[in-house]
């Protein structure tokens, strides 16, 4: 099958970030008798190359050039857990499987959000806390 052949990866634009205590580079893959490589395959590629925790890489912003063979992305390597915890955006810490996602369906949001904008006034901020217990209690 093509999902056994060769990858190439380079790394560009290295910038070690002291102040979010990541590495933070632009990652060329070359993949020429595959359509395209799995970011969870790219992590275990990337990861020993920089001598770091695979679950610490996150790797996204992936286009793949036309024509094929060929997709570049960015990757951030974190120090630790607390700082990708800290820094990182919620959805790609869901991705990545370090949080877990919150299931709440989207009526619902809906129903509190207009709930909330019918009550005027100091109320506002009681039919809020209701709103929330209630959401919390489904």
């Amino acid at each position: 099958m093509a999902g056994d052949s060769a990858v190439v990866v380079k790394t560009r634009k290295f910038i070690r970030n002291p102040l979010l205590a990541r590495r933070q580079m632009v990652v060329d893959i070359i993949h020429p008798d595959r359509p395209n490589v799995p970011k969870k395959e790219l992590q275990d590629v990337i990861a020993p190359m920089y001598k770091a925790d695979p679950k610490l890489t996150f790797l996204f912003g992936f286009k793949t050039k036309f024509g094929g063979g060929r997709t570049t992305g960015f990757c951030l390597i974190y120090d630790s857990k607390d700082a990708a915890e800290k820094f990182e955006p919620k959805h790609r810490l869901i991705r990545n499987g370090m949080k877990a996602k919150k299931d709440s369906s989207r009526k619902l949001i809906k129903e509190t959000k207009n709930k909330g904008l019918k009550v005027r006034g100091t109320g506002r901020s009681i039919a809020k806390h209701k709103a929330k217990r209630a959401e919390q209690a489904d």
